[in-house]
C-alpha cells in the first residue's frame, strides 16, 4: 500500500494518519501523529479511551445496547454490541500498552434520530445507558460525554494528544 507524500516547504512529508471507524469497527492505534475518526453517530456510540502515559488511544463504534437479541451476530461482530464491544476495545487498548487507571473514557452519541425511530425504541438512550452499565461494572469512569439530542455526529480523536473533536452540523465540540 503506497502512502502519500506532501510537500512540506523544503522537504517532502508524510501527512498523518487517518483511521475511520465504521459501525461496529473497534480501531487501537499507538501512532503519535494518527487520528481515529468515525462519522454518522445517531442513536449508535462511540467510546473513546486514551491513556496518555503509554500514548494509546481507541474507539469503538457500536449499534445495539445488547448482544442477547443475536449471539451469532456478536460472535462474528462483537462491535456492534456494547456488551461485546467496550470489553473488546478495552482488551484490544491493554494489548498495545493502557493501563485502566489512566484510561480517559469519553462518549458520543446515543441521539434520538427522529426521522428513523420517531421515539418509538429510544435506542439512542438504551444504548448510553448499556454504555454506561458496562464501563461501571468493570470500574471505568466516563471522564465526558457530548450525548443525547437529535444530530448525528462526527469524531475525531487524536492519538498523541488525546483531544476529541465532535463535529454536529456547524457546531465543533472539544471533549
Amino acid at each position: 500500500m503506497k502512502q502519500a507524500i506532501l510537500w512540506a516547504g523544503p522537504e517532502w512529508v508524510r501527512p498523518p494518519a487517518r483511521e475511520v471507524v465504521g459501525i461496529g469497527d473497534i480501531v487501537v492505534s499507538n501512532v503519535h501523529d494518527s487520528t481515529i475518526a468515525t462519522h454518522a453517530v445517531g442513536s449508535c456510540i462511540a467510546v473513546c479511551v486514551v491513556d496518555p502515559v503509554a500514548v494509546v488511544a481507541g474507539m469503538v463504534h457500536f449499534l445495539l445496547p445488547d448482544s442477547s437479541i443475536n449471539p451469532q451476530r456478536a460472535g462474528e461482530h462483537p462491535g456492534v454490541f456494547a456488551d461485546t464491544g467496550i470489553p473488546l476495545l478495552f482488551q484490544t487498548a491493554y494489548s498495545y500498552g493502557l493501563v485502566k487507571q489512566r484510561a480517559i473514557v469519553k462518549l458520543v452519541g446515543g441521539a434520538e434520530m427522529p426521522q428513523t425511530t420517531k421515539g418509538w425504541f429510544n435506542t439512542g438512550h438504551r444504548n448510553l445507558l448499556a454504555a454506561r452499565n458496562v464501563l461501571w461494572r468493570n470500574g471505568v469512569f466516563v471522564a465526558a460525554e457530548d450525548v443525547g439530542g437529535t444530530d448525528a455526529r462526527t469524531v475525531h480523536l487524536s492519538v498523541g494528544s488525546g483531544r476529541l473533536h465532535v463535529f454536529s452540523g456547524r457546531s465543533h465540540k472539544e471533549l
